[in-house]
């Protein structure tokens, strides 16, 4: 469960860190990889490989997850959200089992993501876009279902 929870921090706040507010200015929207040489984990093991692809529609962002964990599973979910801060539902099975998102946007390169179970919050996370719109780099903390403190950096970088 430790596991699930980490990698559902870093896919939430990889598609936290896509999300611009105007799409057809954004160069983030479209497919990020994950590099893991550069993402560092601790309480959980990291993702063998993530990709994350966000598209924009009105004012909203849908994010869709795939990958591999590092037991060799399938991650497969997403979620539409708003940057407003209110809770949007994540499809498919979330790392950490978490079925809730919110999003609030700090600026045009920052946002902040919480994840939650029901009404509990599992974990934040900080998501920061390079200037240039080619990497974004999440650092996130919380509590796996064990109890234990959860935390990592990932590094995402545009296809």
């Amino acid at each position: 469960m430790k596991r699930w929870l980490g990698y559902f921090a870093v896919l939430i706040l990889s598609a936290v860190a896509c999300a611009p507010v105007f799409a057809q200015n954004d160069a983030l929207v479209g497919t990020w990889k994950m590099d893991t040489a550069k993402s560092k984990y601790t309480g959980v093991p990291a993702p063998k490989e993530l990709t994350r692809t966000v598209e924009a529609s009105g004012d909203s962002y849908k994010y869709t997850y795939s990958g591999t964990a590092a037991d060799g599973s399938s991650i497969s979910y997403g979620f539409t959200v708003k940057f407003d801060d209110k809770d949007y539902p994540v499809t498919g099975r979330a790392p950490g089992g978490f079925d809730m998102i919110a999003i609030k946007r700090i600026n045009a390169h920052d946002y902040t993501a919480t994840q939650k179970k029901g009404e509990k919050a599992m974990g934040t996370a900080k998501v920061v876009i390079s200037k240039d719109g080619k990497v974004t780099t999440i650092t996130a903390k919380g509590t796996g279902e064990d109890g234990k403190a959860v935390s990592y950096t990932s590094v995402y970088e545009k296809q």
